[in-house]
């Protein structure tokens, strides 16, 4: 099975092109973070080559822009071309399914979110209230 499933943030604005046959495509480039940090603690990040086809580039760049964080579904493709130098030239990208949405449009500025998040990172355990049902303050299910 070849199936990528990705979270990450457009590198730049996506732009719809068209091939010699009028067919709509769309390369863009998604920085995704590794989960781990490094051992200087600092995270890791993949820049991962993607294209789309079609509607699904249509909707990319329609809906999306650059730093948007974007979730993607897809399958991984490798091919080669020459070069204008005669020079084989090998690419692997994620060819684009399915993008969906990850943030909410008011939250599309990658700093925003990261200093949303610094600000009220508690430094002791707290507890979260907000799953509680609104039914006499009872859990709709067993802790």
């Amino acid at each position: 099975m070849n199936k990528v499933e990705l979270i990450g943030r457009l590198t730049k604005e996506p732009e719809v092109k068209l091939t010699t046959n009028q067919t709509q495509f769309c390369n863009f480039t998604v920085a995704v973070d590794r989960r781990f940090k490094d051992a200087n603690g600092q995270r890791q990040t993949d820049f991962i080559n993607c294209l789309a086809w079609k509607n699904t580039a249509v909707f990319i760049q329609k809906y999306f822009h650059k730093g948007n964080r974007i979730g993607l579904v897809g399958s991984i493709q490798t091919r080669s071309y020459d070069d204008p130098n005669g020079q084989k030239r090998f690419v692997t990208e994620v060819v684009v399914d399915e993008a969906e949405f990850v943030e909410s449009q008011g939250s599309s500025n990658g700093q925003a979110t990261q200093n949303t998040q610094a600000s009220v990172a508690p430094t002791a355990p707290v507890q979260d209230d907000s799953f509680v049902s609104d039914v006499g303050g009872e859990l709709p299910f067993e802790a």
